[in-house]
């Protein structure tokens, strides 16, 4: 039964820290397999395509603006809300796959990021070229807890004590 581990995508039993797993790619991330970089494609592709929806959705809105006649204000109004939060939540999901976000803060941005969705897709769609969304920050701390496992568990052989000294 061991010998079928790794083969039919059962994972192994290893000592020690596990990789957590990202959004779509699970454990893919640590040696890229498993279809990797397909999802990678398919996740650009599929975040660019959610935000041209979006896109579209709010030209709808405005349109919805336009045909109310509300009035310039408002609509100027709208357009700078839409465009202010986007490149808000562009910046948070950003740095968001550098540093793990405080959660207080998360909390409180919420509703900004919200509105800005459309920033955020975008986000996710031009970090889709160079890695996984957050694989970098990943693979730092996974790294980071194997390397502290191997110090913890790598004994010593001998007793000290008894060393030849060079004569």
């Amino acid at each position: 039964m061991s010998a079928e581990n790794g083969k039919n995508s059962t994972p192994d039993t290893l000592a020690g820290p596990r990789p957590e797993p990202l959004r779509f790619y699970g454990t893919t991330w640590v040696h890229h397999d498993g279809g990797y970089t397909a999802r990678r494609a398919g996740l650009a592709v599929g975040s660019l395509v959610l935000a041209a929806a979006a896109c579209f959705v709010l030209r709808v809105a405005y349109q919805g603006l336009q045909i109310a006649d509300i009035g310039s204000f408002v609509t100027l109004l709208m357009i700078v809300m839409f465009a202010v939060c986007s490149a808000l939540a562009f910046r948070h999901t950003w740095s968001g796959f550098t540093t793990r976000p405080d959660p207080d803060r998360q909390a409180s941005l919420r509703g900004l990021l919200a509105i800005g969705f459309v920033g955020s897709l975008l986000a996710y769609f031009l970090r889709t070229f160079t890695e996984a969304p957050g694989e970098k920050l990943h693979r730092a701390e996974y790294e980071k807890a194997r390397e502290e496992y191997e110090r913890r568990t790598t004994r010593r052989t001998g007793n000290p004590s008894k060393k030849r000294r060079g004569k």
